[in-house]
């Protein structure tokens, strides 16, 4: 005779974990969907192990986020997710190769309104890409970009456009400019053009829109881009290796002349011996914040880093990234005599903040910070951090001590050596030490 048959029941603790769960099921349906969405879609999936109750409730939500950011090792996972799922998609990010089934889950994400597309990986996308017209972020990185499809309606609700170390394919300058162009977006704001390469021969082409508002662009190359109608333009990161050099620069500079915030290389030599570096055709009337990617060694360097202070007369914050590499060999002498002759009345006049990075405590280095410090009469912090790359000129014990004698127009100047506060400058009515 068989023994009889015991009821299964699950441990304690599993019991107690199973109630909890099916208490959580209970609540109302606005918090579990975003309690799901916020775990990500592979724990979404997974509760589906919790009880009954759950098996299922992951395919109920309105919206996803699909954020396979460390890699697509389960390809099908995806498969499935998009196949189960059928809310909206909200983001999909992405490091894909080209084994991927990028295509038809392109198309998938356009039927599922996707809104912000992240995608990386070695790979030539295919042009459905184009075909999600609902984007409001588009991010591409380490790919080669299609021609525009037939037929492209554009990506009118697109505002944030990213494209790092991407390929164009020939002539794909134009292509560009149409999806960047007011054609395609009246609401982009924020495209980023870094180290984007374009194959072939390439001519001028229009970077415009009614409503960009923030502009980035690196590239070790000129790409023959140019500014045309921008009227909210307010912030530019212009970071070129061999920048503008067969462009008119006048012109170019006159196109940012409303900008509030700046960020430009200018370690590169001027062409046919117009230094136009020495004086600007534009007054930045609006420019409060300035970065410089320069150096003190070469003549027209060192003059741009004058002129653009001294064409911003309500500049606030002044930021120098010394850049070495570019444009070495025999420098320039700029001593302080020399450098304190390029300010004018009115110079500098509202800056408040400056930040050196990457200085070698050269000769031009300290003596701009001499003039900088007896100029600047609302000058409230200025931090000098030393280059860990390449040599020092002058040791940071001697580099110290120099800066201790240098006088100070502002009486609340703060100045921050490495990191630390230096505690004894002179005030213009004190003298300083030999």
């Amino acid at each position: 005779m068989p023994p009889p048959r015991r009821s299964y029941r699950p441990h304690p603790v599993i019991e107690f974990s199973m109630a909890e769960a099916d208490s959580m099921i209970s609540l109302p349906t606005d918090v579990l969907d975003d309690i799901l969405s916020r775990v990500g879609p592979r724990d979404a999936v997974r509760t589906s192990a919790l009880s009954c109750a759950w098996r299922r409730r992951w395919e109920a939500l309105a919206w996803l986020d699909l954020d396979f950011e460390d890699g697509l090792e389960h390809k099908r996972a995806v498969d499935s997710i998009l196949l189960c799922c059928p809310g909206r998609v909200r983001l999909f990010r992405a490091f894909i190769d080209e084994s991927s089934r990028i295509h038809d889950w392109l198309l998938v994400l356009s039927r599922r309104a996707i809104e912000i597309l992240d995608i990386s990986g070695s790979l030539t996308l295919p042009s459905s890409v184009f075909t999600c017209g609902r984007l409001t972020s588009l991010h591409l990185s380490y790919c080669a970009i299609p021609l525009l499809p037939r037929g492209f309606k554009g990506l009118p609700e697109l505002r944030n456009l990213s494209l790092r170390r991407v390929d164009l394919l020939e002539n794909g300058q134009y292509q560009l400019e149409e999806i960047i162009a007011i054609a395609i977006s009246q609401l982009l704001e924020e495209p980023t053009l870094q180290h984007v390469d374009i194959s072939g021969d390439f001519k001028k082409w229009m970077i415009q829109g009614p409503n960009l508002r923030d502009l980035h662009i690196h590239s070790a190359n000129d790409y023959g881009w140019d500014l045309g109608d921008l009227p909210r333009l307010d912030s530019v990161v212009i970071d070129i290796c061999e920048s503008l050099r067969n462009r008119d620069f006048s012109k170019f500079l006159s196109s940012l002349a409303s900008l509030t915030e700046l960020r430009i290389s200018t370690y590169h030599q001027p062409l046919n011996g117009d230094n136009i570096l020495e004086s600007l055709p534009c007054t930045f009337i609006n420019l409060k914040s300035l970065t410089l990617l320069t150096h003190f060694c070469k003549l027209p360097s060192i003059l741009s880093t004058f002129c653009f202070p001294r064409n911003a007369p309500s500049l606030e914050s002044l930021k120098i990234q010394v850049v070495y590499g570019y444009g070495m060999g025999k420098k320039f002498e700029a001593n302080g005599e020399f450098q304190n002759a390029r300010f004018t009345d009115g110079m500098c006049a509202n800056l408040q903040f400056v930040d050196m990075t990457g200085i070698r405590l050269f000769s031009n280095e300290m003596s701009f910070i001499e003039v900088i410090l007896s100029k600047a009469r609302l000058m409230h912090t200025l931090s000098i951090s030393l280059s860990h790359v390449v040599e020092l000129a002058i040791s940071k014990e001697d580099g110290l001590k120099k800066l201790l004698n240098y006088k100070k127009a502002s009486t609340d100047a703060e100045v921050i050596f490495e990191g630390c506060t230096v505690t004894r400058l002179f005030s213009p009515s004190e003298p300083g030490n030999a």
